[in-house]
């Protein structure tokens, strides 16, 4: 890409992809400069993902050069790495709103611009997707192409081979391999890449096109020796260098070239474009490009939290839960842990090196995740699966199925649970306590302190039912220690009180998780009012009905019971726990109400708005709950 002689400011005037395609070609290298010297400007007070945004803005820039978006479809796997596509889509001038309330999404988002085909925020969904828009296209004669932008991580997750064993020879599908880590593809080396050298030039495509139609031409036999020329190609080839998965898959398959090299990318995409079929284009990239912390130091600079905010010196749930688990498995041989790609996400870092061998990484692979486990634990192991809330969602099936049903001891610790903000609706863990609640032989454990977290994950290594351990990014609360811990004292998990058995508060309420805080704000506001508040603080949920047998003495006053949590109400804790309480006649005298996320994926948030009040379950909202069921 040659250098601009010319220093000026290109992306403030870029409005749309049409705006870069009428820059002059050697405006290019300025306007990837100042891509980058944004990016590194704002993402790191926003918070965000960088590394993998540094390491795409060639690419991007190629494919908003070479197509007509949004005539034609792009798609992002994950949608992580989308920040440039937006740049260069009208949404520049807002960049400084990323992942901010009322801000611009950390990922793609079809409510945000007609630029952005499909929404994403989980792994291995792009080729699924585009599949779909392809083949819509064609079934309508549209002449559309659709672009799927897949990192090889993804590949590690199984939908995208779901996804390659239906793709069609006759679509006009480009798929993106953008290689920043790992190598999947056989044939990377010295002919390969003298062979990509050669693909990426368009006389090659002109020549073969025209080989073909010669040879197809001859009378009576053309055919036929066209068939037998390309079958010796190929197996020439294969012979020399070995097919690849994608050749194999019947795919046409084109690279590896540097992915950062902007004329290389835009004339290997033009040359895919003109096959008019389901191509791979395979490009490799450097994670963190331009920018020499995160070249050097890419997995750190991969998400960054905002600026300012104060990274803590306390344990975190995720890692008090992997010291502990690492602890466990010394006493205990049998004790393994399994993470979906998120090793040092939910803190199995200190199990991992000490215990490399009972240790499993299995990629982006959550239902398979699950299922090993249930393998593992019907041949005598112990298996701990410890997965982000939002992505257990992927592995239900597994649950139900492998190990529910067959009633077998696996523990799910259950990391981000609850709202979950900078990232959006993609990642609050709000639906796990439903789709659990359901499953028959299930225990569900809630601790929201970091002794909690230990003696729920002590209880369910011993139990003999499958159990989900689900507890809150970031770390433990001092008032919540001070108010229900004080003691110090961990037993078998059920719930704590912060008001006395002889005590007859007027409202109770009754909550779990990391929200508590939250409710013992609003208590504050009652008790000002004049009304007795009590709080019951929960530490397991299921099985509920014991949960209800052993709360029945505390409300033998027939005091009004208020629900609450952050998490979905449609079959959520207070309906769970509301109705195993009403089935015992605990309810008949007393009224009640649920104060929870209802039927809402928590989207839109107001500028200055917390989480809590986008979702309906602020301090403010519950002591609005409170003073209207006193008054009933």
């Amino acid at each position: 890409m040659e250098q601009s002689s010319v220093s000026e400011n290109y992306l403030s005037h870029i409005h749309s992809p049409e705006d870069l395609k009428a820059l002059p070609k050697d405006a290019m290298f300025a306007v990837a400069k100042e891509i980058r010297e944004a990016l590194i400007n704002v993402v790191p007070k926003t918070g965000g993902h960088l590394a993998s945004n540094l390491g795409v803005v060639e690419l991007t820039m190629a494919i908003h050069r070479v197509f007509s978006v949004p005539h034609d479809h792009v798609i992002f796997d994950v949608g992580h790495q989308s920040y440039v596509h937006k740049m260069l889509t009208g949404r520049y001038p807002h960049m400084h709103t990323l992942r901010q309330p009322g801000g611009l999404s950390g990922f793609t988002k079809r409510s945000e611009s007609e630029y952005d085909c499909f929404g994403a925020g989980h792994s291995s969904t792009s080729l699924s997707a585009a599949l779909g828009f392809a083949i819509s296209d064609r079934l309508a004669g549209s002449d559309a192409y659709t672009v799927a932008v897949v990192g090889d991580g993804a590949y590690t997750g199984g939908m995208i081979h779901e996804a390659l064993n239906n793709c069609r020879k006759d679509l006009n599908l480009i798929i993106i391999m953008n290689e920043n880590e790992m190598s999947i593809s056989k044939n990377i080396g010295r002919f390969a890449t003298g062979l990509s050298k050669i693909r990426t030039k368009s006389g090659y495509f002109k020549t073969k096109k025209a080989t073909g139609k010669i040879l197809r031409r001859i009378p009576l036999i053309g055919k036929t020796i066209y068939r037998v020329v390309l079958g010796t190609k190929k197996t020439l080839k294969n012979a020399l260098y070995g097919s690849n998965y994608f050749e194999s898959m019947g795919l046409t398959y084109l690279g590896p070239i540097d992915g950062n090299d902007l004329d290389s990318v835009e004339n290997l995409l033009q040359e895919a474009k003109k096959l008019n079929e389901s191509v791979v284009v395979h490009l490799k990239t450097k994670k963190g490009k331009g920018f020499e912390p995160a070249e050097t130091e890419p997995d750190f600079y991969h998400g960054l939290a905002p600026l300012g905010t104060q990274k803590s010196k306390t344990q975190t749930f995720s890692q008090a839960m992997g010291e502990f688990l690492a602890k466990q498995a010394e006493k205990d041989e049998k004790i393994c842990a399994i993470t979906a790609a998120m090793g040092d996400g939910t803190g199995l870092n200190a199990f991992r090196a000490q215990f490399p061998d009972r240790f499993f990484d299995v990629g982006i692979a959550e239902e398979h995740a699950v299922t090993f486990a249930a393998g593992l634990c019907a041949n005598g192991m112990k298996p701990v699966v410890a997965v982000y809330s939002t992505f257990l969602q992927r592995a239900y099936d597994s649950i139900v199925h492998d190990v529910a049903l067959q009633n077998l001891p696996v523990v799910l610790c259950v990391d981000r649970a609850g709202l979950n903000g900078g990232d959006g609706a993609t990642h609050h863990g709000i639906f796990d306590v439903s789709f659990l609640s359901h499953i028959p032989n299930i225990n569900i454990y809630t601790p929201v302190t970091i002794g909690g977290v230990e003696a729920s994950m002590e209880e369910a290594l011993r139990s003999s039912k499958p159990c989900a351990i689900r507890y809150p990014n970031g770390t433990e609360s001092e008032e919540i220690l001070k108010t229900f811990y004080a003691d110090d004292i961990y037993e078998k998990p059920s719930f704590r009180c912060d008001f006395g058995a002889e005590d007859r508060p007027q409202i109770v309420m009754i909550t779990h998780g990391r929200i508590v805080g939250e409710v013992l704000k609003a208590k504050r506001v009652l008790q000002e009012k004049g009304l007795f508040v009590g709080v019951v603080l929960l530490e397991v949920l299921k099985p509920y009905e014991s949960l209800a047998d052993a709360l029945l003495p505390r409300f033998s006053h027939d005091p009004k019971l208020l629900f609450i949590e952050e998490e979905i109400r449609s079959g959520g804790m207070g309906v769970n726990l509301s109705d195993h309480l009403m089935r015992k006649g605990a309810l008949c005298k007393s009224e009640f109400c649920i104060l929870a996320t209802d039927d809402s994926f928590v989207d839109h948030r107001t500028e200055n708005q917390t989480i809590y009040e986008a979702a309906g379950v602020s301090a403010e909202d519950m002591v609005k709950a409170a003073l209207s069921l006193a008054d009933r």
